[in-house]
């Protein structure tokens, strides 16, 4: 078992963790992730992916309309939409999603996924961190113990203990909030304390005015001008070392996030990741001018710019229908699916998946759609579909995945599993294994007390 923060353990050369990181500070290994450090210490961390992209359709997709149609059963089942081929022969899927069609042979489809939970926040939660929310089938939950799980994010963020110029993690545009505008848990660090939090990048990419202000300096400070306000805080942080004997670790992680912040805005690097007018017009095009496109793309340069995990939430604007916000089709979803929802969802996935194919970045980029739970099986009497956790879809491509292929199977109108049910902790399992963490990996709680990084089971079917 490899633990991350146990001082005491050994690695299999018998040389404890504190003098490794030791050591590796004299040859310069300081500037590497820790498990980077590891592995050329002799510990061979078998990763395929180097990055991770989260699709996270907010509000509940139907897998009926998706990845998993059901031209067979009755009207009231299957609904308006029928069935395609797709680059891969006997593997269907919804007619409204012909881009993403093209690319099955890097897709692999989970049939049978189940949260066994109804409400989008507590089914959300155990979505976004592998751990099932308590109690279950809670609407409008917020964060706090005993759900204060970090999502599977914040655990990369924690475990990329070197120094980086880029956090580890990011989320955009929003953070996913319910109805009554409270925050949704398990998408932040809980109780791995702040350090660990992914970035929020409050941003609207597809708009005229786009700005992430977190990777600009302000209209007043020039680069000088940063340089001076450097200097000053580097000779303060000097006096207060030499006043600090006891060598405070508070002290060095602030200066390390010091560190990290000045150099975001003041290499060129950080700006330009966030800059979409450096892609071509009909680069933008073909990803949507929707929200959710541009934010794709958005995600897309990043990981390019070396962020390891991106998690793109759908957008939910103003105008978004309060009976039905995002996803959430509880009423008219044929029309929603048809004009607001899977249109723009097929045209930012498959131009994804485009360019990271056509760049030999999709190798080492883990591209997963998920969404919090399905849709129920029956269209309810507003012409909608209601919350469903019993079974639904998510795909994933790229990464040390083996496309063309579906994992799973749900019954005759998609309503339960017949087999092949996966669990969010097999699915966080299968992420992390795919990064290079495997499911006993450890880390430590609040209270000191080893636990591994997720209790479920790598789906080696998936892996290529």
């Amino acid at each position: 078992m490899l633990s991350i923060h146990d001082v005491g353990s050994r690695l299999c050369d018998g040389v404890n963790r504190r003098t490794m990181l030791q050591a590796g500070a004299a040859l310069g290994l300081g500037q590497v992730p820790v498990r980077q450090a590891i592995a050329n210490a002799g510990q061979r961390v078998p990763n395929r992916a180097k990055h991770c992209i989260v699709l996270f359709l907010m509000g509940g997709s139907p897998q009926h309309s998706t990845f998993d149609p059901k031209p067979l059963a009755p009207a009231e089942v299957r609904g308006e939409f029928g069935a395609i081929p797709t680059s891969v022969p006997g593997i269907d899927i919804c007619e409204l999603l012909p881009q993403t069609a093209r690319h099955m042979e890097h897709i692999a489809l989970l049939r049978a996924m189940v949260t066994g939970d109804n409400a989008h926040s507590s089914s959300g939660y155990q979505m976004l961190t592998g751990v099932p929310h308590l109690p279950m089938n809670v609407e409008n939950a917020n964060p706090g113990a005993p759900n204060n799980h970090p999502m599977i994010g914040a655990m990369l963020q924690h475990l990329q203990r070197g120094p980086t110029l880029l956090p580890a993690a990011v989320r955009l545009p929003h953070h996913i909030f319910n109805t009554d505008n409270s925050v949704w848990p398990g998408q932040d660090s809980g109780f791995l304390g702040p350090l660990a939090d992914p970035w929020l990048l409050r941003c609207e990419p597809a708009a005229e005015n786009y700005d992430v202000p977190q990777f600009r300096l302000a209209a007043d400070v020039s680069l000088d001008r940063l340089g001076t306000r450097r200097s000053l805080v580097e000779q303060l942080e000097q006096q207060l070392r030499q006043s600090d004997r006891a060598g405070s670790p508070a002290l060095a992680e602030y200066s390390l996030q010091r560190r990290q912040a000045l150099d975001l805005l003041s290499q060129a690097k950080s700006r330009q990741a966030c800059d979409l007018n450096l892609e071509t017009s009909a680069t933008r095009d073909r990803y949507g001018r929707s929200q959710f496109g541009q934010s794709c793309l958005l995600a897309r340069r990043l990981v390019e710019a070396g962020v390891e995990f991106v998690q793109v939430n759908w957008f939910r604007g103003p105008d978004e229908p309060s009976d039905a916000p995002c996803w959430d089709s509880h009423t008219q979803e044929t029309a929603r699916l048809k004009t607001v929802l899977v249109p723009p969802f097929d045209a930012a996935y498959s131009a994804l998946l485009t360019d990271l194919q056509q760049t030999g970045q999709l190798d080492e980029t883990l591209v997963v759609v998920m969404t919090e739970f399905g849709r129920s099986p029956r269209f309810n009497g507003r012409g909608g579909r209601d919350h469903w956790g019993s079974v639904f879809s998510v795909a994933l491509a790229g990464g040390g995945i083996r496309g063309g292929q579906v994992h799973g199977r749900s019954d005759a109108h998609a309503a339960y599993p017949l087999d092949g049910a996966v669990a969010p902790a097999d699915l966080a399992a299968t992420i992390f294994h795919c990064l290079g963490y495997e499911p006993d990996t450890e880390f430590h709680d609040p209270l000191g007390r080893p636990l591994p990084i997720t209790r479920g089971h790598v789906l080696h079917q998936l892996l290529s």
